[in-house]
């Protein structure tokens, strides 16, 4: 029962302790030196349980941090954020408006199901960065660094754990 998954999800910190999140840091960070849009991770436990009587799904809550966490606030619109609801096991990508009729669905899809393995093997951070890497090769076919052009860092790199 999904109301059971969610009560008693083990903490966000024990996939991704403090280390953790910091070489998940340094990857987003790494990565967008490679281009020039912006990569965000966040990482919740569990729905709270009025979300789940609600019926809201992963894609849902992951919209709603893609908006909280302002992704979209970027001058070339091409921020995308990776989010990842451990409780039911879901994987969401949401990109914002710039990468429209450049990356498709199957294309972000390819993302998420290139990390399925390593969550299911238990190895969430490497699954994270692995995500990143590839998350960074889309956006970096449609987002590429320009010479001369400085890289400004509009979003902060450091995961969040909501």
């Amino acid at each position: 029962m999904r109301v059971l998954r969610h009560l008693f999800a083990p903490s966000a910190r024990k996939h991704f302790p403090a280390d953790a999140l910091a070489r998940i840091a340094q990857a987003i960070h790494d990565a967008e030196s490679r281009h020039a849009g912006e990569i965000c991770f966040a990482v919740e436990s569990a729905l709270p349980p009025n979300a789940v009587f609600a019926g809201v799904d992963a894609r849902t809550r992951a919209q709603d941090a893609f908006a909280r966490l302002r992704v979209w606030d970027t001058e070339a619109n091409n921020g995308v954020l990776l989010y990842l609801l451990l409780a039911d096991h879901r994987l969401e990508i949401v990109a914002d408006r710039g990468f429209a009729g450049r990356v498709d669905a199957a294309q972000w899809r390819g993302v998420c199901e290139a990390m399925e393995p390593l969550l299911r093997a238990g190895r969430a951070e490497h699954a994270v960065i692995e995500g990143v890497a590839r998350l960074s090769a889309l956006v970096a076919a449609h987002f590429p660094q320009v010479p001369g052009r400085p890289d400004v860092d509009e979003l902060p790199d450091a995961p969040h754990v909501l």
